[in-house]
């Protein structure tokens, strides 16, 4: 079971990588390819809106496929498309293939959450689910940072090469450890139904939303915006994504510790108000390393963790639903992200910098204000 649960986990890591791979590589690629930053941030709003519409769209499509066969051949897609990202020779050669890679990707996290929802009993899954969004705060923690670096001292073709390796690994892990006949309920237009007439779930959904496009609507653009606050190089960039990555991991592992002991809402509140604080600090337009460092340490606290703690109450709102309403957060979060990194994008192209951090902290406070309703419905 465990070994199961570490393969899962590896598979978000990779997952995540593909998601977030353009947030740390987005100044070299916009010199390399001749591209405006705006326009590089593209990467990040087409990827989002495949994956918002994938995610779905997917979930319904593979509802009777084995969940061992379904998540090693999307790990494999991935993979290969990571290999023709790293052979691209122009900008939309690239584009096509991470949205390629990303329709195949679009699968992964919400079937994995599924997949530990069959796998574990009730009472272990909110704390399950965290674990395996580990893989995520990882990918932040280890993977944005590292990618960071090489990017700048050895290429962003490498890097896709080394992402490449690390998906067909998630791929055969998958394959080996998953006990074969795992199926969710199937999915009809009738569970589509019953989660659109279900209030809470909308609720949680529009949380996700909300959050999500205040945060990508600065994490998109963070390199170039830290660079130009600071007029710091990639080592300061790759230390700020450390330090977001670590306080993501942290906060993931104490989030699935507290779930377990004072619930999912409450756990959500406490790791809400860590990233609003982090927004905030950033909106304050500080040139201090130190509030910059404290910015992304509150903010990171709450990155990956909240996302998890979603995850967990909708399956706990209607387990019977978890395919749909798993795969329907997920695309809330590219909705989100697509949301987000267009509006960041626009605000940065008309040199609006301060901006982005005040639209930021508003659409973060909007969800937190959301969270109110859901109380005693989980």
């Amino acid at each position: 079971m465990q070994l199961a649960l570490f393969a899962l986990l590896l598979g978000n890591f990779a997952t995540g990588l593909a998601v977030m791979a353009p947030a740390s590589m987005i100044t070299v690629l916009s010199k390399d390819l001749s591209v405006s930053i705006r326009e590089a941030g593209f990467l990040v709003t087409a990827g989002a809106i495949m994956l918002c519409i994938g995610s779905p769209v997917m979930a319904w499509v593979t509802t009777r496929i084995d969940r061992r066969r379904l998540l090693s051949v999307v790990m494999l897609i991935t993979a290969i498309c990571h290999g023709l990202s790293a052979l691209a020779p122009n900008f939309w050669t690239l584009l096509a293939a991470r949205v390629a890679m990303l329709a195949a990707a679009a699968v992964y996290t919400p079937q994995a959450a599924n997949a530990v929802a069959l796998l574990v009993p009730v009472e272990k899954r909110a704390s399950s689910i965290s674990f395996i969004f580990l893989g995520w705060s990882l990918a932040v923690a280890v993977g944005l940072p590292a990618l960071n670096l090489g990017t700048q001292y050895i290429g962003w073709r490498e890097m896709h090469a080394a992402c490449a390796a690390i998906t067909a690994a998630a791929a055969v892990m998958n394959y080996v450890s998953l006990r074969p006949g795992l199926l969710g309920e199937p999915l009809s237009l009738q569970s589509w139904l019953e989660v659109g007439r279900n209030k809470l779930m909308l609720l949680l959904l529009a949380i996700t939303t909300l959050q999500t496009s205040g945060q990508f609507a600065l994490l998109t653009y963070l390199d170039p915006l830290t660079r130009m606050r600071t007029g710091g190089g990639a080592e300061l960039i790759a230390l700020m994504f450390s330090l977001f990555g670590i306080c993501g991991f942290i906060g993931n592992v104490i989030a699935a510790r507290l779930a377990g002991k004072i619930g999912p809402l409450k756990t959500s509140v406490i790791f809400m108000c860590s990233l609003l604080v982090g927004i905030v600090f950033w909106a304050l337009d500080s040139a201090l390393l130190a509030t910059i460092f404290a910015s992304v340490a509150f903010w990171g606290l709450g990155f990956a963790a909240f996302n998890a703690l979603q995850q967990a109450r909708l399956v706990a709102a209607g387990p019977h639903l978890s395919s749909a309403t798993v795969a329907l957060n997920t695309s809330a979060l590219y909705v989100g992200q697509a949301i987000g990194s267009a509006l960041g994008g626009l605000l940065f192209a008309r040199g609006l910098y301060s901006g982005i951090g005040y639209l930021s902290t508003a659409f973060v406070l909007a969800a937190l204000i959301l969270i109110l309703p859901t109380r005693g419905r989980t």
